[in-house]
């Protein structure tokens, strides 16, 4: 049993590399597949099996996607934040500096929540029941406190409209095959890389020998301050890591990028977890991955015991896997042309939409697309896009 125990989590890890590695493949399309074929899967493989590939490659996924986002620029909805204070440490040289923030920010995160998660599930079915009936006006709340701190209130408010209206079209035609493919590809991954190539951006070398000046009780702070805006958010629709670290900011202003990238990647992987623990504690499902594993199997005292330590074990080979493919890329980025491989992400992202969602697919891939860029040439904080998943969730709970 140990022995298929490894063999699932080291698919898990190899299934959350590509996630991590590739912008607009997300954890929740693999999830998707297997749910899709989960009753063929079960013939062969224990549900338990499943599921601990499912939450090996979810962690992976956590500590990987700092990289995409530091060398090509391109995020997705859980790093929104992250992308501008990472891709500028590499224009610095200092790419693997922005990657070490984010290991520790990850690591120390799922480690703290881990340890409060006796006390998270003693009060928190208690706590949903009381906010339950006003998860509409929560959102509207957390949306329009973001959209204050814009640097461009009005423009963000257009954008946030502008992708909430592209949202609500998109999830009601039922003919679309995976809309959050192209949704979410168009507004983070593909704007960003036609940029990427209109710019003309030349990565620097990066500094190989960084040591990190990190002050203890600055990271110490930064991690119970993910771990309280985390509980915040994480049990509420919608809402995606990038809103719980604007709500940090919120708890505790701040400034610096550097606990940007450690706040943003510690609620990235908190976020994850925490999910686990909604499923069990209020039976509610807040991401694909648990939405699949919700339906292969029950999880109770026992599965919640063990899927912890399947996450702290991947964790621990996530941090030498990310440490030693931030070197591969640091290394070959600099020498790549860099316009030719955004070129080729985009293609590939355009052929697997048309595989995946077809020709509407395309359609909605294009608007969304457009939507972002108009984002990034008006400088407005790439947040206000998740506008795409607020406005329809705030619609199904108001009507």
């Amino acid at each position: 049993m140990i022995l298929e125990i490894g063999i699932a989590i080291i698919i898990g890890i190899i299934l959350g590399t590509i996630t991590g590695l590739t912008p607009g493949i997300h954890i929740n399309l693999i999830a998707a597949i297997v749910m899709a074929g989960s009753s063929r899967l079960l013939e062969y493989f224990p549900a338990l099996y499943i599921g601990t590939t499912l939450i090996s490659m979810a962690v992976t996924h956590t500590f990987l996607d700092i990289i995409p986002t530091t060398f090509l620029g391109a995020a997705d909805s859980d790093n929104a934040l992250t992308l501008l204070p990472s891709h500028r440490l590499l224009m610095e040289g200092r790419g693997l500096e922005s990657i070490k923030l984010a290991i520790f920010g990850s690591f120390f995160g799922l480690v703290a929540i881990i340890i409060l998660t006796p006390v998270i599930i003693g009060h928190i079915t208690a706590a949903y029941e009381i906010i339950k009936d006003y998860i509409q006006y929560i959102l509207i709340g957390i949306s329009i406190i973001i959209i204050k701190k814009s640097k461009e209130p009005k423009i963000a408010i257009l954008v946030f409209i502008l992708s909430g209206v592209l949202g609500v079209v998109v999830f009601s035609l039922k003919t679309l095959e995976q809309p959050l493919f192209p949704l979410l590809s168009g507004l983070f991954g593909i704007s960003a890389l036609i940029l990427g190539i209109k710019n003309k951006i030349n990565i620097p070398e990066q500094i190989k020998d960084l040591k990190l000046n990190i002050d203890n009780l600055k990271i110490f702070t930064n991690i119970i301050v993910s771990c309280i805006a985390s509980l915040f958010t994480s049990f509420l629709p919608g809402l995606t890591s990038s809103h719980t670290t604007a709500v940090a900011s919120a708890i505790n202003e701040i400034k610096d990028e550097n606990d940007y990238i450690i706040v943003n990647s510690a609620i990235n992987t908190i976020s994850m977890f925490l999910s686990l623990i909604a499923l069990y504690s209020i039976d509610k499902a807040r991401s694909g991955v648990i939405v699949t594993l919700s339906n292969i199997m029950s999880v109770g005292k026992l599965q919640i015991l063990y899927f912890t330590a399947v996450c702290l074990i991947t964790a621990f080979i996530a941090i030498f896997l990310t440490l030693k493919l931030e070197r591969i890329f640091s290394k070959f980025m600099p020498r790549l042309n860099y316009k030719r491989l955004c070129s080729c992400i985009i293609g590939f992202l355009l052929i697997l939409t048309i595989l995946i969602s077809g020709g509407i697919g395309i359609i909605v891939l294009v608007i969304s697309t457009c939507v972002g860029i108009f984002c990034l040439l008006t400088n407005i904080e790439r947040i206000h896009l998740m506008g795409t998943l607020i406005l329809p969730v705030i619609l199904y709970f108001s009507l």
